[in-house]
């Protein structure tokens, strides 16, 4: 059957199976290394709560950040394929060395080459999916976007219910080995489907959108600029007003997106801050003693099953109570969740802190609140970078968002090294409280944002 006929009946094109099964096993391999990597540094390296939590986040933001690099060398040398092969070899060897070294040296290095693929294949495998499809075949995007993105939250769940198990029964050694070997399957499945790829191939220095080119010469030619003109008059003597439109339009929308730097700096700490606060919990359930890294598999539960609870009846009602539900005041509602949900995390740390055994099963609300949070702010986020963003600044506005999270890692990682916070409650009701803030300089900014249409 070609590809013609598989499209006329509604089939995904053959290869796509390769892709999918690479981000299954790939997602199983990274969140099943990082469920339980605060737990191995506190208890198996003896580190301190608020270095763990700082490599965490460090971790973090190079994941982010460093997928900037992995696009350029896609777009400029490689292409989407070469890069995506390539860097795996370097995320296994990242997981070897952290199943083979239990030391912080050994640590800091299956991280660094763990961050080096992971971040660097990030922005290359969804958009060599959406290269798999041909006008006759665009209309099955949106269902493989679907099966994308539950295959990433199949992979999160199942490896956060297995891993920390692992590590308590047999040891850091089989624990970080298994993610490794399903590293080495995600390679192995993706390399099968190499003679059925439609690759496209670099585009060298001619690739990009011009948008460091185009603010450099407007920096550089204000001189230029007759009385009266705007700022941007004298890029548009030299490039194309279309495009000094688009670069203005990023820039925008950046202007609003950096306020997300604050959401990201809180969301992530549900894989450290929170893991530490459930493993001095009572967690026992069912007669079950679950492990502190286990509880976070909730995440991806809740995703699921919140996504068509928001989409088809918490939004609907909303619209018919006269309130128009726009991307910008789901992210800003999102973002008072948060601290909702840390102010939560803050009274259940003060009940600790005062030596009060509490169920972990009091964290269940405030996960409940997190993931609402999270489908309002990132799952939206993307979605208004796409509607807002011109056809060849979209992978600019992406590098943008990417940023924000990177950003905000960082800046949780530098607070928790600091250290200065006299219990883990205070450290829970500052993030809380900056979390209004940012969300109230948000509110002011999506407030004076003008939408644009691209359309056409």
């Amino acid at each position: 059957m070609n590809a013609e006929q598989r499209a006329r009946e509604g089939k995904l094109p053959s290869q796509i199976r390769y892709i999918i099964g690479n981000e299954a096993a790939e997602r199983f391999s990274y969140y099943g290394m990082r469920s339980i990597l605060v737990i191995f540094m506190t208890q198996y390296l003896l580190l301190e709560e608020s270095q763990s939590k700082g490599v965490y986040h460090y971790f973090a933001f190079a994941n982010y950040f460093v997928p900037i690099f992995g696009a350029w060398l896609a777009d400029r040398f490689l292409g989407k394929y070469k890069t995506i092969l390539y860097l795996s070899l370097f995320y296994c060897v990242g997981h070897g060395i952290l199943a083979a070294f239990e030391s912080k040296l050994g640590l800091y290095w299956g991280l660094a080459f763990i961050a080096l693929g992971s971040g660097g294949i990030k922005p290359c495998v969804s958009a060599l999916v959406g290269d798999q499809f041909d006008h006759t075949t665009q209309h099955l995007l949106k269902r493989v976007y679907s099966i994308f993105y539950f295959s990433i939250n199949f992979g999160s769940f199942f490896s956060t219910l297995l891993i920390p198990w692992t590590l308590k029964h047999y040891g850091p050694s089989i624990a970080f080995g298994i993610p490794g070997i399903l590293m080495a399957v995600a390679t192995f499945i993706f390399w099968l489907g190499r003679k059925q790829y439609v690759v496209m191939p670099p585009t060298g220095k001619e690739s990009g959108s011009q948008f460091l080119p185009i603010i450099a010469y407007a920096l550089n030619h204000q001189k230029k600029r007759a009385p009266g003109e705007s700022f941007w008059a004298v890029a548009e003597k030299k490039f194309e007003k279309k495009k000094v439109e688009g670069v203005k339009a990023a820039l925008s929308i950046f202007s609003v997106f950096i306020a997300t730097t604050g959401f990201w700096a809180l969301y992530d700490q549900h894989g450290a801050s929170w893991v530490l606060q459930a493993e001095k919990m009572d967690r026992y359930f069912l007669g079950f003693q679950l492990e502190a890294a286990q509880i976070p598999a909730l995440n991806p539960i809740l995703v699921m099953g919140l996504i068509p609870v928001f989409s088809f009846w918490i939004y609907p009602l909303i619209e018919r109570l006269g309130v128009k539900v726009t991307p910008l005041r789901k992210m800003g509602a999102g973002m008072f969740l948060l601290a909702l949900a840390f102010f939560w995390v803050g009274a259940l740390q003060a009940r600790l802190d005062a030596g009060d055994k509490v169920s972990v099963m009091w964290q269940f609300f405030p996960w409940v609140i997190l993931t609402a949070a999270e489908v309002m702010v990132s799952i939206t986020g993307l979605e208004f970078a796409y509607t807002q963003a011109p056809k060849e600044m979209k992978s600019t506005i992406m590098s943008f968002w990417l940023m924000t999270t990177a950003l905000g890692n960082l800046l949780t990682a530098v607070i928790s090294e600091m250290n200065r916070f006299k219990s883990g409650a205070l450290e829970f009701y500052f993030y809380a409280f900056l979390m209004l803030a940012v969300a109230t300089v948000f509110a002011f900014m999506a407030s004076r944002y003008q939408e644009h249409d691209w359309v056409g």
